[in-house]
């Protein structure tokens, strides 16, 4: 692929409202040569949060503004650049909220991978912040409040089924960390970060058969905090265990190359934590290698 093949979007998106690093993002990851992946870079779309309040009824912070960003992002993401695909540039992990909001309308039913050191399967009500960083792919696979798993009109936006979660941790959780695993429905295909520790090409080959089994286009999302905060320490949520930089990039690789790619986009860091920029480089880096 080049960088013909796609066009650039920010999502400036933190779902916290607390204005918190992760909006900057697509600022940092443009000044450290991200631009060069795409040959249009549409901007930013309007998916900041303004409000940090906790909606009573559901549990969830911020639920208006989150509801007004993923119908911006939808509405902004599928206006398509023909011959292209998107590259989303967050911003956190709820953006894929917009994402899948307007992907059966563009493209029909979609499939998921998603690279992620956590699950982000939290029921609002026993979140302990309450943003949907926690629970996207609850919401998006069904579970959750009416206001956002009906964002892409009939639910569930995904189906569980076709959802992969790579890289997640499954040793030496706390309860909280087991409580949510548990949730994770069983229909979801899985390769946990001690499976990609061990064999990321192979755990990035068998990814991208069961996509191809799938037959659907597949969007691919990177959660940065899948790597081990040894390696990228710039990240909200840090938990240990997960892999390195070229195992990371030996798992995506045979995923960005499918011909089944819809899209791709990377969230959750937080270059507030990255003064000198070195990890911000780094990432760019890894995104040129599997794109």
């Amino acid at each position: 692929m080049t960088g013909s093949d796609w066009f650039l979007l920010g999502a400036p998106w933190d779902s916290s409202g607390l204005r918190r690093g992760e909006e900057r993002a697509p600022t940092a990851l443009r000044r450290a040569g991200i631009g060069r992946l795409a040959a249009v870079d549409r901007g930013d779309a309007a998916t900041v949060i303004s409000s940090s309040r906790r909606d009573e009824a559901t549990g969830v912070r911020a639920l208006a503004d989150t509801v007004a960003a993923a119908r911006e992002l939808a509405g902004v993401l599928w206006r398509r650049e023909k011959g292209r695909r998107p590259l989303v540039v967050g911003g956190d992990c709820s953006l894929l909220l917009g994402v899948f909001a307007g992907a059966r309308a563009a493209l029909g039913d979609v499939g998921l991978w998603m690279a992620d050191g956590h699950p982000d399967f939290l029921d609002p009500p026993s979140s302990e912040t309450g943003e949907t960083a926690d629970s996207q792919l609850a919401v998006l696979t069904g579970d959750g409040p009416a206001e956002l798993v009906g964002l892409g009109g009939a639910a569930p936006m995904v189906a569980a089924e076709h959802v992969a979660l790579l890289g997640h941790r499954t040793a030496g959780l706390d309860a909280a960390s087991a409580a949510e695993l548990a949730r994770v429905p069983d229909g979801l295909f899985a390769v946990d970060a001690l499976a990609v520790a061990g064999d990321p090409h192979g755990a990035g080959r068998r990814a991208a058969a069961w996509g191809e089994e799938l037959g659907l286009p597949m969007w691919l999302h990177l959660d940065v905090d899948v790597l081990d905060p040894a390696v990228l320490p710039a990240v909200t949520y840090p938990q240990p265990g997960g892999p390195d930089l070229d195992q990371l990039a030996a798992m995506l690789t045979p995923l960005a190359a499918s011909p089944r790619l819809a899209g791709v986009s990377i969230a959750d860091f937080r270059p507030d934590l990255d003064p000198g920029g070195e990890h911000a480089a780094r990432l760019v880096t890894l995104l040129e290698r599997i794109l």
